[in-house]
């Protein structure tokens, strides 16, 4: 069976905070197209901070992270942010929806940075918006939505410019056990239908399980669990 292309290589990772604090050190890994991985660990471990490595918000002090064939750590700020509008897609926990913006607006944003084509873009934001269930809801507003549905509209927003990566963090954080799941079995379908490299960081061990792997991040980098 073929391999997987690694749309995510992360090679000696290694960060450290004031005081100094080392975070974490010698951190490794591959995510491939269409895979879900779940990172978990303490409050305090670096969870955040590897999210905005990844993302190219933050530098790393060591090692290196290269998102489709493109090292972060060749890139100036300028470039870092054509690469974020391009091939990076983010879910936030607190949703991060513009309320004077339709949710059809709100999706198409990512698109819409990088595309001059209004009438592609729309289409393409209401395309996603049915494919997570809110075709009919386009011309809405987020204060129409519930928790659920607006991180469901999240979801296609992250996706609606076909990212090489999407990250997540905390995604379900701000919402019950029930819709929680349902959310994130809807965040791991669409990874998997759309092949990005899917990286979501949590607390939980519960909404990890979703996820193809589950690495927990320590000092010495992360260690996959066994036995799920």
């Amino acid at each position: 069976m073929a391999t997987r292309p690694s749309l995510l290589a992360v090679r000696a990772l290694g960060k450290s905070v004031p005081g100094p604090r080392q975070l974490f050190r010698g951190l490794d890994l591959d995510v491939a197209s269409g895979e879900l991985i779940a990172i978990i660990g303490e409050s305090g471990v670096g969870k955040s901070t590897l999210l905005n490595i990844l993302a190219g918000l933050d530098d790393a002090d060591e090692g290196s992270v290269v998102v489709d064939g493109t090292d972060l750590g060749l890139l100036d700020e300028a470039a870092r942010t054509r690469l974020r509008r391009t091939r990076i897609g983010f879910v936030f926990q607190a949703f991060h929806i513009l309320p004077y913006l339709t949710l059809c607006q709100n999706v198409a944003l990512p698109l819409a940075l990088v595309s001059p084509d209004a009438t592609a873009v729309e289409a393409r934001a209401e395309a996603m918006l049915e494919s997570v269930g809110l075709g009919k809801r386009g011309n809405g507003y987020s204060r129409d939505l519930s928790g659920g549905e607006l991180q469901r509209v999240a979801i296609a927003r992250a996706l609606v410019h076909r990212p090489a990566l999407i990250l997540a963090d905390e995604p379900t954080g701000n919402l019950d056990a029930e819709t929680a799941s349902r959310v994130l079995a809807l965040f791991a379908e669409a990874v998997r239908e759309y092949g990005a490299a899917g990286v979501m960081v949590t607390h939980s061990v519960a909404s990890a399980a979703i996820a193809d792997r589950v690495l927990t991040l320590g000092a010495n980098g992360l260690v996959e669990r066994r036995g799920r």
